[in-house]
């Protein structure tokens, strides 16, 4: 064979066209599989950890803030209901049961999903009205307020919006605008809101722009008031003779 037939063998070989045994086999498939399995397993547990680590974090932080929390809460339901009963001397938490208001050993102690009622009394005992939580849909989310009730009078002493999702500078003008605020002490209930008062009983003026946000405030009070004014007037009765 000549030197220049053997070359063109030998890089035929070079090239996997002749010679099958000629040129070492490429490197089996298997071990680069298993290296990917081995790679993609420690990925998944890197991320396992990583997912275990933050959650625990997240739960850590939660039960450390939660007291600061649920005390804030508190706090601002406490200013509520004293705006929303005209500062009263004391108040007293109840729950709203189907056979009337109970009182609760602890405010701080509620049961499940219950409705509360805030007792306002004076500085000799007498009790001035109440202050009632509640909550419905407005126009974009749930609005949440209190309102402030006197069973004697049959009128309200004032409203404050706890919870609002509404559009900022239209619908959430249900809780900044002072003047829409202010209607509700001294209105008689069932209330009703209007674009042009004609200075009726119960007519609530509504925020231009921001119409159905304040039918939903109106709608809230008048419901709430629906379902638990005889038990309200009814427990009141007791408590003033």
């Amino acid at each position: 064979m000549s030197e220049e037939r053997s070359g063109n063998i030998g890089d035929a070989q070079r090239r996997g066209l002749v010679g099958d045994e000629a040129l070492p086999d490429e490197p089996a498939a298997e071990p680069a599989a298993l290296g990917d399995e081995v790679s993609s397993l420690r990925m998944i547990l890197t991320l396992g950890a990583a997912g275990a680590l933050a959650g625990l974090l997240i739960v850590m932080v939660f039960n450390a803030t939660l007291p600061a929390i649920e005390a804030h809460r508190a706090e601002a339901v406490r200013l509520a209901v004293t705006e929303v009963l005209q500062q009263p001397a004391r108040y007293e938490a109840l729950s709203v049961t189907e056979a009337g208001l109970v009182e609760l050993p602890r405010e701080d102690v509620q049961p499940a999903n219950a409705v509360l009622v805030y007792v306002g009394f004076d500085e000799g005992g007498r009790a001035t009205g109440v202050a009632v939580t509640a909550a419905e849909a407005g126009f974009q989310d749930i609005v949440g307020l209190i309102y402030g009730f006197d069973p004697q009078s049959g009128t309200l002493l004032g409203m404050k919006v706890l919870e609002s999702k509404e559009t900022p500078g239209l619908g959430d003008k249900i809780q900044k605008d002072a003047r829409f605020v202010a209607q509700f002490a001294g209105a008689r209930p069932p209330l009703e809101a209007v674009k042009r008062p004609k200075g009726e009983e119960g007519e609530i003026d509504s925020i231009t722009g921001a119409t159905i946000s304040s039918r939903a405030v109106v709608r809230i009070i008048n419901n709430s008031l629906e379902r638990l004014r005889p038990r309200i007037e009814a427990h009141f009765q007791e408590v003033v003779r």
